[in-house]
């Protein structure tokens, strides 16, 4: 399963344990971020769109570290 998430004008495509770096995010380092502007679902078979977002439909991960950026 995949989602597509909006967060800091640009779009990321994430799965469940994925790592993502992103703009500027609130909140403390290990504590719980959730993305709320999720584009797009699929899990391999069917797929949910958006128009832009869907409804109710939330991603959510955890702030490991705030840094520069990572590569």
């Amino acid at each position: 399963m995949f989602a597509v998430i909006e967060s800091g004008g640009k779009q990321h495509k994430v799965s469940e344990g994925d790592s993502l770096q992103v703009e500027l995010l609130t909140g403390e380092e290990g504590s719980k971020v959730e993305f709320d502007k999720v584009l797009m679902i699929s899990d391999g078979k069917d797929s949910k769109v958006g128009t832009p977002y869907l409804e109710k439909a939330k991603v959510t991960g955890k702030v490991v570290r705030h840094g520069n950026q990572i590569n």
